[in-house]
């Protein structure tokens, strides 16, 4: 007698199977095209930020704009370069670009720690001359670790 039983008739059942193995392959190589694709997307501008043991402002759905002083002394408004003279201007374009006043939107200025403190406060009087009223001072926290 045989092992397993053929349906060698008339009737035919029909197979009804999903090949998952193509979908895993097409996933995994996305996976792997988002990983490589992140870090190479965000690209920051390199700051050493000062440490401090505060813990986080929470931030609501507010818009923000980014200013960072680079230790060379160089600020960035978002991504452009611009100099000292030209930050408040810049600042009000992006703003109204935004569609955001000086009153709903928030900056942060994220300053190297190397940077003199008069660099910081021709900074913050530039972003102040555009009428902000929401300018936070971006640190890195303390890890516990550390001290």
């Amino acid at each position: 007698m045989a092992a397993g039983k053929f349906n060698t008739g008339s009737r035919r059942s029909v197979l009804s199977e999903i090949n998952v193995t193509p979908f895993v392959d097409v996933m995994l190589v996305l996976l792997v095209i988002f990983m490589v694709t992140t870090p190479i997307l965000y690209q920051g501008i390199k700051v050493s930020l000062p440490q401090t043991a505060s813990s986080k402002i929470p931030v609501k759905n507010q818009k923000r704009i980014t200013v960072t002083l680079t230790g060379s002394g160089k600020i960035f408004l978002e991504d452009t370069s611009y100099p000292l003279s030209q930050v408040a201007t810049a600042l009000g374009k992006l703003m109204k670009a935004e569609g955001t006043t000086p009153e709903d939107g928030r900056v942060f200025l994220r300053a190297d720690k190397s940077v003199k403190y008069e660099s910081v406060v021709k900074v913050i009087d530039e972003i102040k001359k555009t009428g902000v009223q929401k300018l936070s001072l971006v640190t890195e926290s303390k890890n516990i670790r550390d001290k």
